[in-house]
């Protein structure tokens, strides 16, 4: 049997990598090998020891240690059960060893109340819930030393109630890490829906600002474009991201430390006849970029948040001018999951579209994962890979 090499994080910035058994298969789950996995967001946040998630509502908890991290995932299926292979794949796709797949990072009950209501949705409450890579892949008493849930490491454990995506064969292996982040960008679709007032959400031929250029707000950019916006402004600090912006397809960058606010407010409504963006994306997981954002926006406009996903402080918004202008706060956690395979398809149409393989910035072998993470949170890479089998 071969060994499990298993990226063990200790605690805020310290990750070892440790000999562990190799996982044992789960009725009706699979263990996966894992080739390439995505430094996320999330991860930054743990590692800096911003450990609190899903504050206010009834899945508010602080991630302890050790637990296995890594969800953005390109694996191989090392081995799947009958029951496995007919029930994890999200798209009633039959499973088999040997098959490219992706998954979603939620396990779910599929019994509670939001597994039975919005059951396209991760937003289980019930008994079993766990998150790949966060906390499900705590290591304490209720977890085996063969049970691995993070996918940094070479073999992962998939429990039932996982979903599992397979993989379009046109679709390259790197591309795979981005299926899951590209997914977020759901929130885009939800606003194409959202029209309870005139000029609601977003149309065909709209001005989108998005905040941060990293690699979320580099993936709204893609969706952007793919979407129809007629003009994008991507607003960083970083000239590194912002040049990668422009080669993805944004119109117009401004960089934060070489302009003032009043500036970058001026600047979107002279490209909106004066008007302000039809929506505005907050990709930079800093609060207090928002009340800004909310300035950007035109009457009726929508302000979507998929950045903030782990606890780091408030933001101070001037209510009132939500109020008098009619503004849409739209928050987005986790994964819409008919979004998994629509991504795949869109991206799959848009191969020659875009730089996608520019999008990985840098690659790091399993043995350098803590300069790996600690380089993602500089301003001169996009997406950082680890390869666990390296």
């Amino acid at each position: 049997m071969e060994k499990n090499k298993v990226a063990v994080t200790l605690g805020p910035g310290n990750i070892v990598i440790q000999d562990m058994p190799y996982p044992k298969l789960q009725q009706g789950g699979a263990i996966l090998r894992n080739k390439l996995c995505g430094v996320c967001g999330t991860d930054k946040h743990t590692y800096r020891g911003e450990t609190t998630q899903f504050a206010g509502t009834n899945l508010e908890y602080t991630i302890q240690f050790p637990l296995h991290q890594g969800h953005e995932a390109f694996s191989i299926i090392e081995e799947i059960d009958e029951e496995g292979s007919k029930t994890l794949s999200y798209d009633h796709e039959e499973l088999h060893v040997g098959d490219r797949v992706t998954f979603s990072p939620v396990i779910v009950c599929g019994s509670c109340f939001w597994c039975r209501h919005a059951s396209w949705y991760t937003w289980c409450e019930g008994e079993g819930r766990g998150v790949y890579g966060n906390n499900g892949g705590i290591i304490d008493g209720d977890h085996a030393p063969d049970e691995i849930y993070g996918a940094f490491s070479r073999f992962m454990t998939i429990r039932p109630g996982s979903y599992l995506f397979k993989l379009p064969d046109e679709l390259p292996d790197e591309l795979a890490c981005l299926v899951e982040i590209m997914t977020v960008t759901y929130v885009f679709d939800t606003a194409m829906n959202t029209n309870s007032f005139h000029m609601d959400g977003l149309p065909f031929g709209a001005t989108v600002v998005i905040q941060g250029a990293g690699p979320i707000g580099l993936a709204h950019v893609i969706k952007a474009r793919m979407l129809g916006v007629k003009t994008i402004i991507v607003t960083d600090k970083s000239e590194y991201k912002l040049k990668l912006a422009k080669e993805f397809g944004a119109d117009y960058t401004l960089n934060v430390t070489d302009t003032e606010e009043k500036d970058r407010i001026d600047f979107v409504k002279s490209r909106t006849r004066g008007l302000g963006a039809d929506v505005v994306v907050e990709c930079t997981g800093v609060p207090t970029v928002v009340a800004e954002g909310l300035e950007y926006l035109r009457k009726c406009g929508t302000y979507l948040e998929p950045g903030m996903f782990a606890e780091v402080g408030n933001s101070s918004i001037n209510m009132h001018k939500v109020c008098s202008k009619n503004l849409r706060i739209m928050g987005m956690t986790e994964n819409a999951l008919p979004g998994y395979r629509a991504t795949m398809d869109m991206m799959v149409k848009h191969l020659n579209d875009f730089p996608w393989l520019k999008y990985f910035t840098h690659r790091f072998p399993q043995d350098q994962i803590n300069e790996a993470v600690k380089f993602s949170m500089t301003d001169d890479c996009n997406k950082v890979l680890i390869e666990p089998w390296k």
